[in-house]
């Protein structure tokens, strides 16, 4: 009787053991959830971290986890509303939250970063579809209220504002405003119209979105290289426009000083003149008076000097016999 109690109490013993070592008891740790398969059939579900009871060599636990999960996307080459191509890069943040329907509709993870790259990118590619290039890549019209602030003259007093310098402002408030259209939406609300669309359609796969970032944008190549004509013909009409300024303030300049160069000339000719004037008065004044000693002298003084500037002058001299040269012709010096 003592042999066959033993022997029953190690039996119960060995299948105890074996029962606890075949798995009655599983762990659902912090930031897990698990779901509870029967024979393929879905029994029950776990949140809650703790020791979990299933039924031996039946029971399957398959766990997920119930942190913040992060979906980073492939760019696609998007166009936008104006049919301009694009190079749209997304990330998303997304978590579990029901996994029963999670584990009957996409089973693993594998296959819910698939569902999710469907889902993510089919919205990215219909919302950026149905808007212009600059919403998507603009988020606000600051652009279009900040102030122009082009260099000016640096020794213009300070508080003080010539009017070249304001014609320079002008002229740079009309170059922004005319290169940046105003925006409705932005990049933002894109993000949040995407966001929308998508968590439509993921809680049928037990998934949650919590956001939908538009990462980055990018033109494509080919857009890439109109946008930079652009720009570079926009800065070329604000360069000429400028240069157009510089010139007329050089025409004006130049004709200021041209102006002051005739005052200056024509009050110095009036003054040398009176000057000369003067001048020729004096020396009348004192011809007059040498004539008027010694008429003779003066007249053979005159004559002399006449023939000191105009002797060296003649090549040749073929005759001296005429009135001019009747100085030199005298027998007896004076």
């Amino acid at each position: 009787m003592n042999k066959k109690f033993i022997t029953v109490f190690i039996t119960l013993i060995i299948l105890v053991t074996i029962l606890v070592a075949m798995g009655p008891f599983y762990i659902l740790e912090e930031g897990q959830q698990a779901v509870l398969i029967r024979f393929g059939k879905i029994i029950d579900t776990q949140q809650t971290a703790g020791l979990k009871i299933k039924m031996p060599f039946i029971d399957n636990v398959v766990k997920y986890s119930k942190k913040m999960l992060s979906w980073d996307g492939d760019a696609q080459r998007i166009p936008t509303k104006e049919n301009l191509f694009i190079w749209v890069d997304t990330t998303a943040r997304w978590r579990i939250t029901d996994p029963a329907k999670f584990y009957a509709s996409v089973t693993y993870m594998e296959s819910a970063f698939g569902r999710l790259d469907e889902v993510i990118d089919s919205s990215v590619r219909t919302i950026i579809s149905k808007n212009s290039l600059r919403e998507a890549v603009r988020n606000s019209n600051l652009i279009n209220q900040s102030e122009a602030k082009p260099m000016i003259l640096a020794d213009a007093a300070e508080g003080e504002e010539t009017s070249m310098q304001q014609e320079v402002k002008e002229l740079a408030s009309m170059a922004t405003q005319a290169s940046f259209e105003t925006i409705e939406k932005g990049r933002e609300k894109l993000s949040e119209e995407i966001f929308n669309a998508a968590s439509v359609i993921t809680p049928q796969f037990g998934i949650t979105l919590v956001d939908i970032i538009v990462r980055q944008i990018r033109y494509s190549d080919d857009l890439t290289e109109s946008v930079y004509n652009r720009m570079i013909k926009d800065r070329n009409q604000v360069a000429q426009a400028y240069r157009s300024l510089g010139e007329g303030k050089k025409a004006e300049w130049f004709g200021k000083l041209e102006n002051e160069q005739k005052t200056i000339l024509s009050q110095a000719y009036k003054t040398s003149e009176e000057i000369k004037g003067k001048a020729d008065a004096e020396a009348t004044k004192i011809y007059a008076s040498a004539y008027s000693k010694d008429p003779d002298f003066f007249e053979f003084w005159r004559s002399i000097e006449s023939y000191r500037k105009t002797m060296p002058k003649f090549s040749k001299t073929l005759t001296t016999d005429m009135e001019y040269f009747k100085y030199l012709n005298e027998q007896s010096p004076r």
